[in-house]
């Protein structure tokens, strides 16, 4: 099946992702349907893409999110907080029967996803791929890769290394909703479960690849590869550790927004993402490096909506990307976004 005009629904189109997956969508030939709950933000979308339909719709009226999806291929959903928009958008999807990707970040998001949606879209056999983004889905087939034959390892090491972290009004507003569900305390995975506590983050260093080389992180930065990880590969431990620089970044008030760098919009911040799996004394490493956290994750989901409608998937219902798709060839499909190693 080609992409050629197929419509996918963009719910959340004129966020600061949503527009990265509207263009990125046109690029790949689908038709993009720009949908969300300001209309005015949307008509204002529309006009930097002549001949895009406008559709909009709001969480809270049913009846809207299905006239936003109708007709449609798949929806991506990049709106947040998710906490609120993925299991509306996701019924809409199962109504609707077509997959459902999202790009969402909030661990107990994407944890609601798996624990209320699992059955009844795999008894539908609709596709749901939540966290199909840098933070998640990156980190799952970085780690599915670097997994290779072992059917199961002790620890899964995810390590972020970001030139500076300038976070969207999502981010901000997504980690206040995340804060408030978890009653400010800190999560971690281990012992094969997710875990909530009030320990410190620790300090430590990290020895990325070169050129990034020993940096200052902290460890237990945890992000949604803690759900998305485990979900399908038996790694009872995954920790996550996020440079210093990057951390101070994203907690202080007053640091700015994303400004775009370039004519794609991207903002001059770099990434390296460094994945390590453990078994005994055995070592296996995987590593990706790219432009912006937030414009990458417009090209994974993108390319999760092209497989899925292509069937180049390996299950149905609720699945990461890890486990639905072959991760070392879509990490190579990326290549015009993304540098990606293995290195064993």
């Amino acid at each position: 099946m080609m992409s050629s005009g197929q419509t996918v629904a963009v719910f959340g189109a004129y966020g600061h992702t949503g527009r990265f997956v509207v263009a990125e969508l046109r690029d790949r030939g689908f038709v993009p349907v720009l949908s969300g709950r300001d209309a005015g933000k949307l008509e204002e979308l529309a006009a930097s893409f002549p001949g895009l339909e406008v559709r909009p719709a709001s969480v809270d009226d049913p009846a809207s999110l299905d006239r936003a999806l109708a007709g449609t291929a798949a929806v991506i959903n990049s709106a947040g907080p998710f906490a609120a928009t993925a299991a509306p958008v996701i019924e809409a999807a199962l109504r609707a029967g077509i997959p459902y990707v999202d790009v969402a970040a909030e661990i107990e998001a994407n944890a609601d996803t798996f624990t209320h949606f699992a059955e009844r879209a795999h008894a539908a056999g609709v596709v749901i791929v939540p966290a199909m983004a840098f933070f998640g889905g990156l980190g799952d087939l970085l780690a599915t890769v670097a997994m290779g034959d072992w059917t199961a390892a002790d620890e899964a090491h995810v390590a972020y290394a970001l030139s500076s972290w300038h976070p969207t009004t999502g981010t901000r507003d997504a980690g206040t909703v995340s804060r408030e569900r978890r009653d400010g305390r800190r999560v971690r995975f281990t012992n094969g479960k997710l875990e909530y506590h009030q320990d410190a983050l620790p300090s430590l260093k990290w020895t990325f690849p070169e050129p990034v080389g020993v940096r200052p992180v902290f460890g237990e930065f945890s992000m949604a590869d803690v759900v998305t990880i485990p979900s399908h590969l038996a790694i009872p431990e995954v920790r996550s550790y996020m440079t210093v620089e990057a951390v101070e970044d994203l907690s202080a008030p007053d640091t700015p927004a994303p400004t775009a760098a370039d004519e794609r919009g991207r903002s001059d911040q770099t990434f390296l993402v460094d994945v390590v799996v453990r078994s005994g004394d055995m070592e296996r490493r995987a590593t990706a490096s790219g432009q912006d956290i937030y414009a990458i994750s417009a090209p994974l989901a993108v390319e999760a909506v092209r497989r899925i409608l292509a069937g180049q998937t390996r299950t149905t219902g609720v699945a990461s990307a890890g486990e639905i798709f072959d991760a070392a060839d879509f990490l190579r499909a990326l290549s015009a976004h993304l540098s990606f190693e293995l290195r064993q």
